[in-house]
């Protein structure tokens, strides 16, 4: 019977109607066993907004290490403890390089990302310079690179970035407890600023660091408020030397419940499944696209490796969707 429920509910959010805090808590508190009731529906928003395309995306981890901030599950914290790399920000070639990589391998959109609270007037300068230079087709590009303003979004819009990418990480009521050395509401404020400049904005959150299911919730809640355009999906691979390295908080079919509720709270939202899926979801990793999700990371994360572009391909090619093919979307 949930089934039929929860289908009839994606018939009715694809006709505009837009359920109450109450549905989808009841999604995000069923059973784990149950999470397949909610595919159904899942599949048929997604395919309602996005067909059988799915959206690839890929990071350059531009510059690493010694970040200030004290973010409980992160590598890169100068608070952790790990043999994460250590260096500055790269060489505009290199920026340059991951670009045409990327464009080469059917991929929709390259994102440049560094450690920091923020990068230096000067070294956004520095990426926005190394994007302005590339002459290539039919390829997105985004930025991630801390908790900037205005001036930067301006500099990166001009140069041709065309999104920020800038997670909320969690919940504002669990926040707190994975961060202390900035607030939640300076996340929220670069979010809008970006918006206000005219980027597109993608925004998402980790999940596994021992937040509850309604802060899980809570999160997708905030997203649909901030009504962004991308939401990327994280799974906690805890590392040794952070502070979260003995989490063990998830299952696959948890992972597959968070996805499918993020779908039914966001439908017409790319909802992008990244970093931790091999790890967490293991087996049942091709069914993140049943269970709602319009895209993947493709390639290494930031401090872990990821899938090849080569098996991500066949995995979408085996299941006879095929790689989203307009780049310029606003959905990309």
């Amino acid at each position: 019977m949930d089934k039929h429920k929860y289908l009839n509910l994606a018939e009715r959010i694809v006709t505009g109607d837009v359920p109450g805090a109450d549905a989808f808590k009841e999604m995000i508190d069923m059973p784990e066993r149950r999470v397949f009731d909610l595919f159904a529906g899942a599949d048929f928003i997604r395919e309602f907004y996005f067909g059988r395309e799915i959206h690839l995306c890929t990071i350059c981890n531009a510059k690493s290490g010694r970040c200030t901030e004290d973010c409980a599950f992160c590598a890169q914290s100068a608070f952790a403890r790990t043999d994460a790399p250590v260096y500055p920000l790269l060489a505009k070639d290199k920026l340059q390089a991951g670009a045409l990589a990327a464009a080469n391998g059917r991929i929709n959109r390259y994102s440049i990302v560094t450690s920091g609270k923020r990068l230096l007037r000067k070294e956004v300068a520095a990426v926005a310079n190394a994007i302005r230079e590339l002459d290539v087709h039919d390829l997105g590009y985004c930025a991630s690179l801390g908790i900037l303003d205005r001036k930067d979004f301006a500099l990166l819009k001009e140069a041709g970035v065309t999104r920020l990418h800038h997670n909320l990480e969690t919940s504002e009521s669990f926040f707190s407890q994975i961060c202390t050395t900035h607030t939640y509401q300076e996340r929220v404020e670069t979010i809008k600023s970006a918006k206000e400049a005219g980027l597109s904005v993608c925004v998402g959150g980790l999940f596994g660091m021992g937040e509850t299911d309604s802060q899980v919730l809570e999160l997708a809640l905030t997203i649909r408020e901030l009504d962004v355009d991308s939401v990327p999906i994280n799974f906690l691979t805890p590392i040794k030397g952070t502070r979260l390295e003995n989490v063990r908080a998830l299952t696959p079919l948890r992972c597959l419940k968070i996805i499918a509720m993020f779908r039914y709270v966001l439908p017409g939202k790319d909802i992008l499944v990244c970093g931790g899926r091999e790890a967490k979801l293991k087996e049942l990793h091709p069914m993140v696209f049943y269970a709602g999700a319009s895209g993947i990371m493709t390639g290494n994360y930031l401090t872990t490796s990821g899938r090849t572009l080569e098996n991500d391909l066949e995995m979408i090619e085996n299941l006879q969707f095929s790689v989203r093919k307009d780049a310029s979307s606003t959905r990309n």
